[in-house]
């Protein structure tokens, strides 16, 4: 069992009157149903699952909600969208019963919630573990800051970063969940230690498989997936890369508003973020396309059928998703973006904050170099803010400084 950052704040909602109905959304099997019992163990939970049992709850008026579930954990609610109706009319009629809304379909249940409950509730995202959610062995342990989540909250955090990260005190254990992270991705059922690695791919298939037959069965009517698992494998080879939905389009025979369609049912269900152009300097050219990133190395990996070391994107797009989910947890004040010149120059990860930028470029590389921070040199002459900081996380365990304000270190050390 694994400690979730969010669980602090979904607890701290039990007395609170903005907390009466939280809503919980995230990938199919991210945990939502174990973190709501844990934090809220004397709820009735009602699963939805069932198509027999929801036309009986779907007969329940306000006040009878009110006697027999006045506190209740209602799983799979995307399902029933009519219930979130009779959750309104609960909330609006009386004052005492609370209520938390669990779904993997953010664009079913969020759809449906916005329309009815706007005002009325709290929505919380719980996304794949981090690394350091990783590196707890129940709920009972603290979810300890990464450097990267310190650092944001005091730049002089970067003072303390050790000459080298073999001297961390919990280097193996670091590495290993990292390598681990990078091999199986990041959900909670493959952290399991009776688990074979064998039996970590055939659950990944298994979640891929799943995911087509009844994920995007749920959002769209497809009367043939084949075009969309083009998308989808067409996405896993260019993680990291910036999306032409013209050459999707073409690739999965489909027109481009097809194509972007589907790249959006992607970034609904929690599988893949697109992480926008940063083109706030209209004097300089740059690249205004997104790019795409899988949220889980595990399923990137499954997709494409591949075991071993990572390639240099696929190691791009881990480390960039291992610090959006660090930043959503956390509630960081921070935007997302990457930066490319037309010229070819480029920031894999630019984090915006009200007083400046930090940079951040990722190499797969053991052994760092000068050359690997050539584009991060002269970059505030781009920038419209002051560049914070810059830092290179690589396989590199030596942490080098490049200039003032440019710092290599091993991508873990930064996470962890």
């Amino acid at each position: 069992m694994k400690n979730r950052q969010e669980v602090k704040n979904i607890k701290n909602k039990a007395g609170s009157v903005l907390g009466r109905i939280i809503v919980l959304t995230g990938a199919r099997q991210t945990g939502k149903t174990t973190v709501a019992k844990h934090c809220y163990p004397a709820y009735s939970y009602i699963s939805l699952e069932d198509p027999v049992q929801r036309g009986d709850y779907l007969s329940l008026n306000a006040r009878q909600w009110r006697e027999l579930f006045p506190y209740a954990i209602l799983d799979e609610v995307q399902k029933t969208p009519t219930l979130i109706e009779s959750v309104k009319a609960v909330y609006d009629q009386f004052a005492e019963p609370r209520y938390l809304l669990l779904g993997s379909s953010q664009f079913l249940l969020l759809e449906k919630v916005r329309e009815s409950l706007a005002g009325r509730c709290v929505i919380i995202e719980i996304l794949p573990l981090t690394l350091p959610e990783m590196l707890t062995s129940s709920f009972d342990d603290d979810v300890k800051q990464s450097f990267f989540v310190k650092y944001t909250q005091n730049e002089t955090e970067r003072n303390n970063i050790l000459p080298t990260f073999s001297f961390d005190s919990q280097f193996a254990e670091k590495r290993r969940v990292c390598d681990f992270a990078m091999q199986f991705g990041s959900y909670p059922a493959l952290t399991n230690d009776t688990l074979s690695d064998e039996e970590r791919r055939e659950w990944l298939r298994n979640y891929v498989s799943t995911f087509l037959e009844r994920d995007i069965r749920d959002l769209a009517t497809f009367r043939d997936l084949e075009p969309f698992v083009k998308l989808q494998r067409y996405l896993a080879n260019i993680t990291g890369g910036v999306v032409n939905f013209s050459s999707i389009a073409k690739e999965t025979g489909v027109s481009v508003p097809t194509v972007q369609r589907y790249v959006r049912y992607m970034e609904l269900s929690y599988q893949v973020f697109l992480l926008p152009a940063w083109f706030a300097n209209p004097k300089k050219k740059l690249v205004k396309s997104p790019k795409a990133h899988f949220m889980d190395t595990g399923v990137l990996r499954s997709i494409l059928q591949k075991q071993g070391k990572l390639s240099g994107s696929e190691f791009e797009s881990f480390v960039v998703a291992e610090i959006y989910k660090q930043i959503k947890n956390n509630h960081l004040a921070l935007k997302c973006y990457y930066l490319r010149t037309l010229d070819g120059r480029e920031i894999d990860l630019l984090l915006e904050a009200e007083d400046g930028f930090t940079a951040i470029e990722v190499k797969a590389t053991e052994n760092v170099d000068k050359s690997d921070a050539k584009n991060m040199f002269n970059l505030q002459e781009i920038l419209n803010k002051p560049l914070k900081h810059g830092f290179i996380l690589s396989n590199d365990n030596k942490t080098k400084t490049f200039g003032e304000n440019i710092t290599a270190m091993h991508a873990a050390s930064f996470l962890c």
